[in-house]
């Protein structure tokens, strides 16, 4: 049986006052299935539920925070970390994560998507050379420049230097929602990140999830344009990554890259390759649209039609 695609709301949250409403927007272009994203605020809530009970919609899947801290009116994925140094902000992060995994359980998704904090630098990051090298030599990755590739590996040596306690912190973290979320059938994607800086970095992801308790509700998430943009800094091979992942493999952020390096855009508009992409697709995946409040409606339809034609390999849709 083919998945059924889910659209996130991070397409439609922002200008939405009524969760229901909003739920029907995306019902009305043809998804059975919704992400509810990082930008759900808590008066979106009861249309939320009430399309839920309906029936109008399912939730496959919820991403971490959702809805909002109280006080939140964007999207803040990052807004609590648990690789903060500060201790309260790391309590903060497993309240409100564990507030998040009750929210998931009750509006029936299967699974919350995680962002797992970043090494903070205060003044100077630790790629900015290797970023400015590229924006000056925009060919460096596909020549093998080795000026570049120097700055790239001087780069990922100080990150590294510095990184130790706050993925410490961050592993702990996640040990410490583990059992909740396994109490309440909710599992934990634990998402690849885009920034240089965000943890984990990718080339730790196999090592990590090996160490988690072999029944663990955690897996890999995956997101196509985050991939798809670290390769073009010449800092992962986008094949690889899912190669050595694919074992833990929960579902995917799908969204196109153009040509100027912005993500989140319509699929077919840019350069990710969903054709490799298709090839690490499974039955049990979850498959989650995730646009831009940018692409227009035709957009929206367009990447679902794409999605559609590449998930109907599995057969008739579930």
């Amino acid at each position: 049986m083919s998945p059924v695609p889910a659209l996130s709301t991070s397409w439609c949250s922002q200008r939405h006052k009524d969760g229901y409403e909003m739920l029907r927007e995306m019902a009305d272009l043809g998804f059975e299935k919704v992400e509810l994203s990082h930008g759900i605020r808590i008066t979106l809530v009861p249309g939320i539920l009430k399309a839920v009970e309906e029936g109008l919609i399912r939730v496959g899947s919820t991403h971490n925070f959702c809805p909002l801290p109280m006080g939140v009116f964007n999207a803040a994925p990052n807004f609590f970390q648990p690789s903060s140094p500060d201790s309260k902000e790391r309590e903060q992060w497993e309240r409100q994560t564990r507030r998040s995994i009750d929210f998931a359980a009750q509006v029936g998704a299967s699974l919350m998507v995680c962002h797992l904090g970043s090494v903070r630098y205060f003044w100077l990051a630790p790629d900015r050379h290797m970023v400015a090298y590229l924006e000056r030599h925009p060919d460096a990755v596909k020549s093998g420049d080795k000026a570049y590739i120097a700055l790239v590996e001087k780069a990922l040596r100080k990150l590294r230097r510095k990184m130790g306690p706050y993925w410490q912190r961050t592993q702990d973290g996640v040990l410490g929602v583990l059992d909740y979320a396994h109490e309440k059938g909710v599992r934990l994607g634990l998402e690849n990140r885009e920034r240089f800086e965000e943890l984990p970095v990718d080339a730790d992801f196999p090592q990590f999830l090996s160490s988690l308790p072999p029944d663990s509700s955690a897996g890999y998430w995956h997101d196509a344009g985050h991939a798809h943009l670290k390769e073009g800094m010449g800092l992962i091979s986008h094949r690889r990554q899912l190669e050595d992942n694919a074992a833990r493999l929960l579902g995917f952020h799908l969204h196109d890259v153009d040509a100027g390096g912005h993500d989140h855009q319509a699929i077919g508009s840019g350069t990710v390759d969903f054709e490799m992409l298709q090839g690490f697709w499974r039955p049990e995946h979850l498959f989650v649209i995730e646009l831009s409040p940018r692409v227009t409606v035709d957009g929206v339809r367009a990447s679902k039609a794409r999605v559609d034609s590449l998930l109907a390999r599995f057969g008739p849709a579930a």
